[in-house]
């Protein structure tokens, strides 16, 4: 879990709602900002091993967040979790804040990519678990958020099958379903990835208990997708 020496920290989950409220002008990305909240809290409150006192560790956990667009939840969580000072929100997006509707790597502390153009990050997780595992680091663990929509990009096919065949149990990849996927999976989105010989587990996307459960199941040659639902998007 995340590990916090900043005095900035202190924040809980029921601080969230405010920590978000301090950000405003992205409102058509809200939906997908909300959706992925309660896994992007269970994963620096229960499962990251990562310290904002030292970002760059070379042993840390790496999380990826593909869904970058509409990075609100990202934000509020990174700022409950001391990696940025709350007051940032307040000027997020303007023109000269570190804060754009795309996370920038360069700029984030605690950002891996810079995100958005779906497709990326799964791709990216894969190439960063193996080149930790080139490197002798088995003891890090590569999570990517993606949503349900982008997994028909091409480049996470391959991903997919590549990690599978390979067995990176390094890597673990979590789909936020908010149904936004034009055409869907036959058997559902964890079959799509037990084919390809992960391991998977599909459960409540605000249920924090059953997110922690799942996200532990791990193994040393299967990777690993967690299929957060949330609520259905509403599309206008």
């Amino acid at each position: 879990m995340t590990t916090s020496t900043s005095g900035r920290t202190g924040s809980g989950y029921s601080d969230l709602p405010a920590l978000l409220s301090r950000m405003s002008g992205d409102e058509k990305h809200s939906p997908a900002a909300v959706s992925t909240l309660d896994v992007l809290w269970v994963l620096y409150d229960r499962i990251l091993d990562v310290d904002p006192a030292r970002p760059d560790d070379p042993d840390r956990d790496r999380f990826l967040l593909s869904k970058g667009h509409g990075p609100m939840a990202y934000y509020a969580v990174l700022a409950a979790k001391g990696f940025l000072d709350p007051a940032e929100l307040d000027g997020w997006n303007a023109f000269d804040s570190r804060l754009g509707q795309h996370p920038d790597r360069v700029l984030v502390p605690g950002v891996e990519i810079g995100s958005g153009s779906l497709g990326h990050g799964l791709p990216l997780a894969l190439g960063t678990a193996l080149g930790l595992r080139a490197q002798g680091r088995t003891g890090s663990r590569v999570v990517v958020l993606v949503g349900d929509a982008e997994l028909g990009e091409g480049s996470n096919h391959e991903a997919i099958a590549v990690a599978g065949r390979r067995g990176v149990g390094a890597l673990t990849t979590v789909v936020v379903d908010n149904a936004s996927d034009s055409y869907g999976w036959p058997g559902g989105i964890g079959e799509r990835f037990t084919r390809e010989g992960w391991a998977a587990h599909t459960v409540d996307g605000r249920d924090h208990d059953a997110l922690h459960h799942a996200l532990t199941d791990t193994r040393l040659d299967q990777p690993l997708a967690v299929i957060a639902r949330v609520e259905p998007k509403e599309f206008a």
